[in-house]
């Protein structure tokens, strides 16, 4: 018997609290709170189908099969799902991913909601948002946040029960994104690889701790008054705080490009001109510009004259999980 799903899509987020660093490394528990910005721009198209003429688990991304370590993280959530249903069958995942893989762009964020999605969809499984939460978090921590539109917030919480994100705002205000993506390639060290070290050799990582407490109180405060002034500038120290870890580790590594930097100075240049603009980046080179919806145009004018159209994509405030219609 083929147990198959719609396809369920879920878009990136961008997280404007951060989180990095993990209480437990299997069940995907962080170390703090984090807050993030679902946007329309990139996401992932996922259907699952389990089948009991396979003989194993198999991932197609974009039509490609993929080796046994990308298929790691997604056979995390099919083994929990097929617990939950109780049924034995493996599974055919096919993925239309509209995000470049593994460069700072959230695409394990997008991939793993909505495969939580589609494969509790296939297996029968009638999950609440807060379930499929928990569900995606096992796949990839940032994806606990996708399943929410607008901002969300990931609570750490103390076991794999009580972690899990909750909306916050929907962000239907005057407040957008523009994506500086400098490097779409592969990062030399992985997010996962990046924590680990920083939590065992930084010694400013218990002042991240307390100060993020502070910042996450402050961000929902500047969401609930739509101020962008303010919810850029907390965005920014976020982010400046979490890549300076990175330079405290042992060894340092940083994600940051040539074009990264040059990118941040033109976000000083606008600031200077005028415009509320703020830079956030995670773990990639790439950098998000936080600015209002309303004046993006305006500010892609202004962006072209050092980078190259596609290098650049505006995104505005998106939806949660979905179910495509045939």
């Amino acid at each position: 018997m083929i147990k198959q799903s719609k396809w369920v899509r879920a878009h990136t987020n961008i997280a404007f609290i951060k989180y990095w660093g993990k209480e437990d490394e299997t069940l995907i528990l962080p170390k703090n709170n984090s807050l993030s910005l679902t946007l329309d721009a990139f996401y992932t198209d996922t259907q699952v189908c389990f089948d009991k003429k396979l003989n194993k688990d198999i991932l197609f991304i974009d039509g490609e099969e993929q080796d046994k370590k990308a298929l790691k993280k997604a056979q995390v959530i099919l083994d929990l799902v097929r617990k939950e249903a109780g049924i034995h069958e493996f599974a055919r995942i096919d993925s239309k991913n509209h995000v470049p893989t593994a460069a700072g762009l959230a695409s394990s964020a997008s991939g793993l909601a909505a495969l939580a999605g589609a494969a509790s969809l296939a297996a029968g499984l009638n999950l609440t948002k807060e379930e499929l939460s928990r569900l995606a978090r096992r796949g990839s921590g940032s994806a606990s946040r996708s399943i929410y539109g607008g901002f969300a917030e990931w609570q750490k919480g103390s076991s794999d029960i009580d972690s899990f994100a909750i909306p916050i705002d929907e962000a239907d205000w005057d407040i957008g994104m523009i994506f500086i993506i400098v490097d779409d390639g592969r990062k030399e060290v992985s997010s996962t690889e990046g924590m680990r070290r920083v939590v065992e050799t930084s010694p400013y990582y218990d002042g991240w701790i307390s100060s993020t407490k502070e910042d996450l109180i402050d961000m929902k405060s500047a969401i609930k008054m739509q101020d962008i002034v303010k919810v850029g500038e907390i965005a920014e120290r976020s982010a400046l705080k979490m890549h300076a870890l990175n330079l405290s580790a042992n060894p340092p590594f940083n994600y940051w490009s040539p074009e990264s930097i040059e990118a941040m100075r033109m976000v000083s240049e606008l600031r200077k001109q005028g415009y509320p603009v703020y830079l956030t980046m995670d773990a990639g080179p790439n950098v998000k510009l936080i600015c209002k919806a309303s004046q993006m145009e305006e500010l892609m004018e202004k962006l072209l004259q050092t980078f190259h159209k596609e290098q650049l994509v505006m995104a505005k405030p998106g939806p949660g999980i979905q179910i495509l219609e045939d």
